[in-house]
């Protein structure tokens, strides 16, 4: 049996985290004996992998200057283990190169999962570890993005395009398909009529969602039709731009028009709610709230990031990023078409391009060919 261990900050609910969970599940306990490292503890997906038998390793960071303390703690879990595959995802991944001198035999995988970051948008620590990112790629044994727009960027940016590969993400059918009691519930918590159209934004608060943008094509939208409502479900992961954005939605005057749901434990009630999926974003690799609300049967209207074009296909709407008047062109071209048709068929392409069992079957090879490539 091989031991395999993932590095990720935390297992909050986001769609790194969502994946990471999915492999520690999915991936034949007969074959793997799976280990999950994180940052920090407490993440709402946790109960899962220990519902599942897979071992959480708390390495208690006490923030972004606990560097010598936590690299030890680490070390030590590390050797005590002895891994025959460390997985990086994100910024852990730069983790698995300082670990390579402590562990020679050992495989380290990183994951790539954004196409682009703005980073006039985010402190020098972003950038600095990009950068770094970029310059220690070579030392990686192999490189999975989840979305091509990824690997393009990347390789763009010097990554050794040898040693990449693209598995895009795997949706859990049985999880999130369409489920016409939950819509019901949902809708009358958060107060909507059945004759309301409801338009959802699922994403994080952070600035590369685009909220501002979202809410101007609200405003544009709410010009014309007076039968629409929207909701934006999502943390805030960034105080600073978070507490913008509702003071915006009452500037632009639509304040009326927008809950602010937060966070919420059943995504797959929250996507079925919906009428409408939408996204803003301008930095995305495989984005799973577009794929997730897919699998429902909700049709879907998204700016043209990351590997967004290639998921909808001709199933949605796909519109210029950074353009509250193309967004809101597309939603009205939505509204007019058959959105339950447009429904089933996203589904359909979930089903056919994007299961787990894809994700499951496509990374067990990877790490079968990386094993085994002597």
């Amino acid at each position: 049996m091989k031991k395999l261990a993932f590095i990720i900050r935390s297992l909050d609910r986001g769609g790194a985290e969502r994946q990471v969970v999915t492999l520690a599940k999915y991936l034949p306990k007969s074959q793997y004996k799976i280990y999950v490292f994180c940052y920090y503890a407490g993440g709402k997906l946790e109960r899962e992998l220990q519902e599942h038998q897979v071992e959480i390793i708390d390495l208690k960071k006490g923030g972004r200057w606990d560097v010598i303390g936590f690299f030890s703690r680490l070390l030590y879990q590390m050797r005590r283990i002895n891994p025959d595959i460390v997985h990086g995802y994100m910024g852990p991944n730069l983790l698995t190169i300082f670990l390579k001198p402590f562990l020679p035999a050992t495989q380290m995988i990183w994951g790539i999962r954004t196409s682009y970051l703005d980073f006039s948008q985010y402190d020098w620590f972003w950038r600095m570890e990009f950068n770094l990112e970029c310059w220690l790629s070579r030392f990686a044994d192999l490189i999975i993005a989840n979305s091509y727009a990824g690997q393009e960027h990347r390789v763009a940016h010097g990554f050794p395009s040898e040693r990449m590969m693209v598995i895009p993400n795997g949706i859990d059918l049985e999880r999130f398909k369409p489920d016409p009691e939950v819509r019901i519930r949902v809708r009358t918590e958060w107060g909507i009529t059945e004759n309301t159209i409801l338009i959802g934004f699922v994403a994080r608060l952070d600035p590369i969602k685009d909220h501002p943008t979202f809410l101007q094509a609200v405003d544009l939208l709410c010009q014309e039709r007076q039968d629409v409502c929207f909701v934006c479900v999502g943390g805030g992961a960034y105080p600073e731009y978070a507490k913008t954005l509702e003071p915006l939605a009452e500037q632009l005057g639509v304040a009326a028009k927008v809950i602010w749901a937060g966070e919420h434990s059943d995504m797959s009630a929250v996507y079925n709610a919906l009428d409408i999926a939408t996204s803003s974003s301008y930095g995305e690799g495989f984005p799973n709230a577009v794929a997730e609300a897919m699998a429902c049967g909700v049709p879907c209207v998204v700016t043209d990031v990351g590997d967004s074009a290639k998921i909808v296909a001709d199933t949605g709407i796909v519109v210029p990023q950074k353009n509250s008047e193309a967004l809101a062109n597309g939603l009205k071209q939505c509204l007019t078409m058959d959105t339950k048709e447009m429904g089933i068929r996203a589904r359909e392409r979930i089903v056919e391009n994007f299961r787990v069992e894809n994700l499951v079957k496509r990374t067990q090879d990877a790490l079968e060919k990386l094993l085994f490539h002597d």
